[in-house]
């Protein structure tokens, strides 16, 4: 490890657990404990698991003209949250592209952007430059603020039992204020599972005490594998992979979150309106093999006898025993049910288009 790496406030507690510590987006990351990946995957489809994603940026924006400015800096339309309400959306570059996804919480005198700990510089200078006559402030709190995620079926009851309020009245991507094991935090009823769950935020000197009260109260330690394990299996993009600076919304199968009509103009508007009006080349669709492989990131994708691209993000399903990915094919090659190639360390495997998400079975409120 170097020097350089950053350590969230709950370094010590992964390093007394056993965890095997990589680096990740600038920091050190528990990628798996002693249970293992599988295990750790079966705990949060099955039961209960707590994730430290503390790396990740929150930026703060208040003033009288924060609406307006948070409308203008990302693509989906924040006017129709009201206080508590949660948004997944994105940060766009002027081509359209992802200067990162992110998701906006609104409260009733702020509103707050969470990025991807990897692009937390690039996002902030983005938005900061966006600023000009604005009358907003800006605020970069990710170093102050702790974050859990707790995912999984059981994650209701256990967090109701510390909670000074009724986690049974949370909706799905909604947030609210209390006391979770006496720890003054916010709570939103969110994740990257496709289990119920919640990620609850708190000041970075308090995440040791909530960590610890999910622990007792039978949470299994996630690392960044099951992470990436479960996500997957739901099809949700992960930047770097399956999105980054090159490619937009409308072909990453996320257009649900572009809002072109929603009177409000934003950075990238002028470009997707073009790109909508043309029509996406490429989209970015989930796979299956249906030979003996494993697709993993950045191997060789083949239609037609050619190579369109390379395996987005893949591996062997834990909760389906089968091998899934992502990749982007041309628009007009990629239906349901379209046969393609993916280069497994030099064999051509067979591949089908599939339906996302590949897991249907979980818990999450919707």
């Amino acid at each position: 490890m170097t020097e350089s790496l950053k350590r969230t406030p709950l370094y010590a507690a992964h390093v007394a657990l056993g965890a095997k510590m990589v680096p990740f987006a600038g920091y050190e990351m528990p990628v798996q404990y002693k249970a293992g990946i599988l295990a750790e995957h079966q705990a949060v489809r099955t039961g209960l698991g707590i994730f430290d994603v503390s790396h990740m940026g929150e930026f703060e924006i208040t003033g009288v003209d924060r609406n307006a400015f948070v409308n203008r800096v990302t693509c989906n339309d924040i006017s129709v949250l009201d206080t508590g309400g949660v948004q997944y959306s994105a940060i766009l570059s002027d081509e359209g592209t992802f200067v990162d996804d992110c998701t906006v919480y609104r409260f009733e005198d702020k509103i707050m952007i969470v990025v991807n700990a990897a692009n937390r510089a690039k996002a902030w200078d983005h938005i900061v430059e966006q600023k000009k006559g604005a009358n907003v402030r800006l605020r970069d709190i990710s170093d102050d603020t702790g974050l859990l995620a707790v995912q999984g079926p059981k994650a209701n009851a256990a967090v109701a039992a510390i909670a000074s309020f009724p986690i049974d009245d949370l909706g799905y991507y909604r947030h609210t204020t209390g006391k979770v094991a006496g720890v003054g935090c916010f709570i939103s009823r969110t994740g990257y599972t496709g289990e119920d769950g919640f990620e609850l935020y708190c000041r970075g000197r308090d995440t040791q005490v909530l960590w610890d009260a999910m622990l007792k109260a039978g949470a299994l330690p996630i690392g960044l594998g099951a992470r990436d394990s479960l996500r997957l299996e739901m099809g949700y993009a992960l930047y770097g992979n399956d999105i980054d600076e090159t490619i937009t919304p409308l072909e990453a199968g996320l257009g649900w979150i572009v809002k072109l009509d929603k009177g409000a103009p934003f950075t990238g508007l002028e470009a997707l309106k073009q790109q909508k009006l043309r029509g996406v080349t490429r989209k970015l669709v989930g796979f299956e093999l249906t030979e003996r492989g494993i697709p993993r990131h950045g191997y060789p994708v083949w239609a037609d006898g050619r190579q369109v691209d390379v395996v987005r993000s893949g591996g062997q399903s834990p909760s389906l025993g089968k091998p899934i990915g992502t990749t982007f094919l041309p628009a007009a090659a990629s239906k349901v049910g379209t046969e393609f190639e993916v280069d497994c360390r030099g064999q051509q495997v067979k591949a089908i288009v599939v339906k996302k998400p590949f897991y249907t079975a979980g818990s999450v409120r919707k």
